[in-house]
């Protein structure tokens, strides 16, 4: 006597497993930014710094479009170099110090490959772009929380 199966009829979405946990750089970058302008003094720079507990940002220009970024190891070079001239840190710009040549990467990326340009390029930070305008910003400390919230997603039954 053969045996019948009594499993009934199976779905076919019931045979793939859907993944739905967000994946992308948007969904886990920064969105409200502090932000610095090219004429800023680095002491005002330093002050923001100190109040956000932040450790850089974006510099905009005036028409609002990313013009560099400084960083908290900027402000160390300003902080080295008056020292050694004996000058005040007030009267410098952010202009002087930021990074010109700054590297974004896109809303659209996934974590994982974003995780891959931190760890070839070794940054700490990376301005998020859509459209050729800046969106976010995305660190990697968000990196590492996004995998922590994957790993938590594939455990789940």
């Amino acid at each position: 006597m053969a045996i019948k199966s009594f499993q009934g009829v199976r779905s076919k979405d019931a045979s793939k497993k859907e993944y739905d946990a967000p994946i992308l750089v948007e969904d886990y970058m920064t969105k409200k930014l502090v932000t610095f302008s090219p004429e800023q003094s680095i002491l005002e720079v330093m002050e923001a710094f100190a109040k956000y507990h932040i450790s850089g940002g974006p510099v905009m220009d005036k028409n609002g479009f990313l013009v560099g970024i400084i960083s908290e190891a900027d402000c160390m070079k300003q902080i080295s170099e008056s020292r050694y001239f004996n000058q005040p840190i007030l009267d410098k710009s952010v202009e002087r110090f930021m990074t010109k040549t700054v590297q974004t990467i896109p809303h659209d990326m996934s974590i994982f490959d974003a995780a891959g340009v931190f760890d070839k390029h070794n940054r700490r930070r990376l301005p998020v772009m859509k459209n050729d305008i800046l969106v976010g910003q995305i660190s990697r400390k968000d990196i590492v929380i996004a995998a922590l919230k994957l790993s938590a997603q594939n455990w789940k039954k």
